[in-house]
């Protein structure tokens, strides 16, 4: 099968394709045909090293980490073979960038019937990490007010979609040409950082969804409420820091770490069903152009998800 790694940290020069055995399950493990991968801004940051403490100094070290396909062993598990599923792997080693990837059964579920597999494919790690964030750490509750840094980009685009559905007054915050962007998938108020700089803002958030991670915890704190939460996706020195200090404040500081669970991709699967929330892809490139779509989502122009395509490529924009 054709699998994508990184040879050693460094810049896109040192992803390549290469022929590699189809992947051996284990007990508790199923195989998926993978039809579509999503890229992440985690993919980047783990080929440039900035996460060499989890993820070691072995290589080739294999990319990807979500994806949609069909089950090709199900093993011991509930699924049937060609059941069309999506899924996120746990951990630091990717491996989804690949024509199959073996996962533990409770890190995928059904996919949703109206969706394609691109649009499916970027759900399960941005999904998971808005819905983490905004409902289990954020604890947003209808009626109250959360600013979304970044709402543009793949996390984003979900998490306002997300806190709506969770019956949140959302504020984002993105560059001026995608204001009406983010009002279209539910932002009531869209703020231009270039115009409108959010930290002069006199609004104050229950939640502070710092997507982008272009800010500390000290530097929105005036802008939270008296128990309000800055909750960050970026694990900068300083959020560490700041975790020890919230035994002694009320107002706290968050960093949410996305874990794939069977629950909440079922709580994702139901809602893109309904058509609460849709997926926003922005571009669809075959697996052989995984070194361009890279470069794509580091040039920080996405809109949405970054799809590879490990067979026909799909398409561009909303993909239903």
């Amino acid at each position: 099968m054709k699998l994508a790694i990184n040879e050693r940290y460094g810049t896109v020069e040192v992803i390549k394709l290469i022929d590699a055995p189809v992947p051996k399950i284990s007990s508790n493990q199923v195989l998926v045909k993978v039809v579509a991968a999503a890229l992440n801004p985690k993919d980047i940051l783990v080929r440039k090293g900035k996460f060499k403490r989890f993820t070691g100094k072995k290589f080739p070290q294999s990319i990807g980490f979500d994806f949609s396909g069909t089950i090709e062993d199900p093993g011991t598990s509930s699924y049937e073979k060609g059941e069309q599923v999506f899924g996120m792997l746990n951990g630091w080693q990717g491996r989804c960038c690949a024509e199959f990837v073996n996962i533990d059964a409770k890190e995928l579920y059904k996919m949703p019937d109206n969706l394609s597999f691109e649009a499916a494919a970027g759900v399960p790690l941005v999904g998971q990490t808005a819905l983490q964030a905004i409902r289990d750490i954020g604890q947003l509750k209808s009626g109250q007010k959360i600013c979304i840094n970044g709402g543009s980009g793949g996390v984003g685009t979900i998490a306002i979609q997300i806190a709506r559905a969770l019956g949140g007054i959302v504020t984002s915050v993105s560059s001026s040409k995608n204001l009406e962007f983010c009002r279209s998938l539910g932002a009531h108020y869209s703020l231009a950082y270039s115009e409108t700089p959010i930290l002069d803002s006199k609004d104050r958030f229950d939640v502070f969804f710092d997507v982008f991670g272009n800010y500390s915890f000290k530097e929105t704190a005036h802008l939270l409420t008296d128990q309000g939460k800055y909750i960050t996706t970026v694990p900068k020195p300083d959020i560490f820091k700041e975790l020890i200090w919230n035994f002694w404040r009320k107002k706290k500081a968050k960093l949410v770490v996305v874990k794939s669970k069977r629950a909440d991709l079922n709580w994702l699967h139901d809602q893109l069903e309904e058509e609460k929330i849709k997926p926003v892809v922005d571009k669809v490139y075959p697996l052989s152009d995984i070194k361009a779509a890279q470069e794509y989502i580091e040039s920080k122009r996405a809109k949405g998800k970054i799809i590879l395509q490990l067979g026909q490529v799909g398409g561009e924009g909303l993909i239903s």
